[in-house]
Formats: structure tokens, sequence, C-alpha cells
């Protein structure tokens, strides 16, 4: 494998937490059982070290979704023959352990554990994704200088406690008897999709958002629920080698076209997913071109209407259209 490409320069000026994929689809594949050793806080702590760093399975990863309504959790997706992916996770380490329990450190083995590297679209090694509220946050691939990746953390920090995660793993006695409050019941339909995602039912779960659509028309929730719950269908069984290269042979095909911008977005490439469907609609005309309208129209719905990129890619679709 190769590594990839390095984004040069400090941390981005704002993350956001939509945009990418919902992790549901992991959840569901992982066991429901705990993983044997973790404690009741969350997943074991890698070879007795650190409590602020662990290592990932499938089956740990439903702890570390649950977690990061808590703390920031930092995957860090690497492999033993990757001396780049050894210097990143050493600054990671360092910085883990300096946060004393304000982030938890998920270290992937790519190689061992390929499940969990798909889930985050990492294409090679090193790549470090965040995880807030149980939605991924693209951080950055390649190595990085200590002074980059400690703002990349304090950006992820910020909008972490923007979004209200501001607990800690080291706050055991603050926490003891502080009751958490309860989370508002979801509507019978919503419901129904969210345990047919949880049982990987993908087509249930659009089944049950349709029905909601039908009841009200306007439930912009059911409608972006729709629109995820069938990317996560389409993106089952894709291999991402095979999507690229078909969109790179066929620039003119819209499914090859339609495939690598699902594919981008399930990473959180958000304005390159936008980006190649204006693209082909604006060289493209009849049915393609309306095609891959309604899919950007979809994937603007997974966003969230009010995401800047949504509105520069809105601008954009209304030039590449008139």
């Amino acid at each position: 494998m190769t590594t990839p490409n390095t984004p040069g320069g400090a941390a981005p000026s704002s993350m956001n937490l939509r945009g990418a994929v919902d992790l549901s689809t992991l959840k569901a594949r992982a066991q429901s059982r705990e993983t044997p050793g973790a404690g009741p806080g969350g997943p074991a702590s890698a070879g007795g070290g650190s409590p602020f760093i662990v290592d990932v399975t499938e089956q740990v990863f439903p702890q570390l979704v649950q977690l990061s309504a808590q703390v920031p959790v930092i995957v860090a997706i690497g492999a033993s023959w990757s001396e780049q992916s050894a210097q990143v996770l050493a600054v990671l380490e360092a910085l883990a352990v300096e946060q004393a329990g304000r982030i938890l450190l998920a270290r992937v083995d790519f190689d061992g554990q390929p499940g969990v590297a798909q889930a985050f679209g990492a294409q090679g090694v090193p790549t470090v994704v965040g995880i807030l509220k149980g939605q991924p946050v693209p951080l950055f691939e390649g190595v990085l200088a200590e002074p980059q990746v400690r703002s990349y953390l304090e950006e992820l920090l910020k909008v972490a406690q923007a979004n209200g995660v501001t607990g800690s793993l080291n706050n055991d006695a603050q926490g003891a008897g502080a009751q958490e409050p309860a989370d508002q019941p979801l509507p019978p339909l919503h419901q129904e999709a969210f345990d047919a995602i949880e049982a990987g039912d993908y087509a249930a779960a659009a089944a049950a958002y349709r029905k909601a659509l039908a009841e009200q028309p306007a439930d912009q929730d059911a409608k972006a629920g729709l629109a995820q719950v069938e990317l996560m269908e389409r993106l089952r069984t894709a291999d991402a080698t095979a999507v690229r290269t078909a969109a790179a042979e066929s620039p003119d095909s819209v499914e090859a076209q339609l495939a690598v911008a699902d594919l981008d977005l399930s990473g959180g490439h958000v304005e390159d997913a936008f980006a190649r469907l204006t693209g082909f609609i604006a060289r493209s005309s009849g049915e393609d071109r309306e095609t891959a309208r309604v899919r950007l129209l979809e994937l603007f719905d997974i966003v969230g209407p009010t995401d800047p990129r949504v509105n520069k890619a809105r601008s954009a679709l209304a030039r590449a259209l008139f």
C-alpha cells in the first residue's frame, strides 16, 4: 500500500459533525456482548499501558462510539510495517497521555482490522479520524509534525466543546452519582428504522423512513435518514479500489461517478463528492444529468441543509444547470 497525500498547514478552521456516514453499519456488525477484559467505563486499555489508549477491534468498536458522546475519540489507523504510522502514533500517544482523559486514543491495525479501517474509508496508513457523538470527523492522513498534530487535536476539542462533549475518562469521583438526562423517545417509525439499522437491515430501515414520509412529507429527519440508509446499502459491498478505478476509466459513466461520490461522502470528503457530481452534471445531459442531480440532492440531505458546503454546492449546481 502507499501512504496517502498529506494536506499541509494547520488544522482546518472549522470541522463539522455532519457530512460523514454514521457508523451504525459497523456497530451492527459488531457483537452485542461486551469484550472480555473491558471495564465498566469502556474498552480495555492496550497492554496495561495508559488507560487513555486502546487497541480496537470490531467487537470493541460500539463502546468507542458510546464513549464519543463523553470525550472525543481519536482513531489512528496504522500498520506495523509502516514507519510513518509509528511516527504519528508516537505523537498521538504522547498527546493522549498529556490530555489525561480529555480524549481517548484508539489504535487500529489496518491489516488486522480491515472492517474498521474500511468503515472510515482509509485508503492507506497512517490515517487519523476523530469521532464525536458517534459521527466520524476526518482529521489528517500521512505524517505531520507534532505542532500540526497538536493543532488538529486542539481544533477537535473546540468542536467537541461546542457540541457539549466535555467529559473526561478520569473523573470517576466527579461522575459518581451523576445522572444523565433521559433521551427523548424517537417517533415510532424512526425507532423502527433505527432498530433496523442496528440489525444491519437497511431495506427495512428505508421502508420505515418511507412510511414516515408518507405520513409527514415535511419530515426532514426521515428524509435525511432515508438518504443515509440507501447510501449505506449501496456501500455495503463496495470495493473502494474498484470503484475509483472505474470512475477514472469512465468519466462519462453516471453509475461510476455516482459510486465514487458515495465513497467520497462516506469517508468525509464532502466537497470532493459534491464537486464530482456538479462537474458531471455540467458536462452531461438528458437522463444521466437528472440521475446525477437527484443523487446530489440526496447527498445534500445527508450532510444537512445548514452546512456551508451544501450552500456552496447548491450554487455550483445552479450554475451547472443553467
